[in-house]
């Protein structure tokens, strides 16, 4: 069965920083293109990142988290992180990791399956 046990959600001040993990099993963790989204309550869901295949060459990020946030994989350890560094108030939600292939024209992944979220909180 394919499995995405995400991770390191937590309390945080407005600017400071968290970092999440992703371990992944289940299938060939390389050959599929892993990514991140978001769901605040009452909002819809929103892209965060996703990073390609193999030796994940390209990485997209959504709008509101370009030069905040830093996606980066394992293959060794079937890992993803996600390095969310000045974080708003607004990064507020239930973090989920995915597992699909990235849509280059759209600039984000398109998932296949996913599990359950870690939820990040901002707040003073």
């Amino acid at each position: 069965d394919v499995q995405l046990q995400a991770s390191g959600g937590g309390l945080v001040q407005p600017g400071g920083s968290l970092t999440l993990s992703c371990v992944a099993s289940g299938f060939d963790f390389e050959d599929y293109a892993i990514g991140w989204f978001r769901q605040a309550p009452g909002k819809a869901r929103e892209d965060v990142s996703c990073i390609s295949a193999y030796s994940g060459g390209t990485i997209s990020y959504g709008d509101s988290v370009k030069g905040r946030f830093v996606l980066s994989r394992d293959n060794a350890k079937d890992t993803v992180y996600l390095q969310m560094n000045s974080l708003k108030p607004e990064d507020t939600a239930a973090y989920y990791c995915g597992m699909g292939i990235l849509r280059h024209g759209l600039g984000r992944c398109e998932f296949d399956s996913w599990g359950q979220g870690t939820q990040v909180t901002v707040s003073s």
